[in-house]
């Protein structure tokens, strides 16, 4: 059976607008069940997105979760010349091959057509552009542009935010996303070591302004761009802020929690 998801854009439109529902789900709600989720910290090769796909499908395997969350630019490293990722990228087979065994839906970071850092919604049915970052670093802004739209992904009745790393640390883009309406603000991140300390930070202050569960995927070891040393430590947060699991600080690290 084909993953369900629904993605819902625009805080700044109503419900009936057109743009504000786009329907992924090829049938009506279902009751809402718990939620496993897994934060992932895989090992990266930089601009081999053959070789971190197949690393992406076997923590999708091994998760047994039905939202999976992956680092910014988890395809690629921390590459900001890295070629753009297509959808229909064959390279991706082996993650879309996963997501279909395991019923899961992959949120995985590549650079997209439009010159924009983005999250791919992978499921056993192909890969969709499901997020474009809004808040770039100055040297991503070099080259990329930001995106203008927050995101929530309706996952079998969970409603799901998207953020992409400096999205994590600037109060308007929760605030915009939580407006929508969400129970799970999702990030793919990076932090070098030093400063490992900002991602709790970050995620402590959106789950207590908006009571939400936070999930972060937060790349650890070497990924690319000068980044010899990513901090790991991808965790989940209560929505009282609380750190409910965390990863430690190796590359190949990943946690999977019930959310229910």
């Amino acid at each position: 059976m084909r993953p369900r998801y629904e993605v819902i854009l625009r805080a700044d439109h109503g419900a009936d607008h057109p743009a504000a529902r786009v329907d992924h789900t090829g049938g009506g709600a279902e009751s809402r069940t718990p939620l496993r989720l897994a934060v992932a910290q895989p090992p990266c090769v930089p601009l081999d997105v053959a070789a971190n796909a197949r690393a992406h499908a076997a923590v999708v395997r091994a998760a047994c979760a039905r939202l999976v969350v992956f680092p910014e630019l988890s395809l690629t490293g921390y590459e900001l010349d890295a070629p753009v990722v297509a959808v229909d990228d064959p390279r991706l087979a082996p993650l879309v091959e996963a997501c279909a065994e395991a019923g899961a839906l992959a949120l995985v970071g590549a650079p997209v057509t439009g010159d924009h850092i983005a999250m791919l919604a992978v499921t056993g049915g192909g890969a969709t552009l499901a997020y474009r970052k809004m808040w770039l670093g100055d040297a991503e802004a070099r080259r990329f542009r930001p995106g203008d739209t927050p995101v929530v992904l309706d996952v079998d009745g969970w409603r799901v935010g998207l953020g992409i790393c400096k999205d994590t640390g600037v109060a308007a883009h929760a605030a915009r996303t939580a407006a929508l309406g969400i129970d799970v603000y999702a990030a793919g991140v990076l932090e070098s070591a030093r400063d490992a300390a900002v991602t709790g930070q970050r995620a402590h202050r959106i789950a207590t302004a908006h009571r939400a569960w936070v999930a972060v995927a937060s790349f650890a070891g070497s990924t690319g761009g000068g980044f010899t040393e990513a901090a790991g430590l991808s965790g989940v947060w209560t929505p009282t802020g609380e750190v409910y699991a965390r990863a430690g600080t190796d590359p190949g690290e990943s946690l999977t929690v019930s959310l229910g």
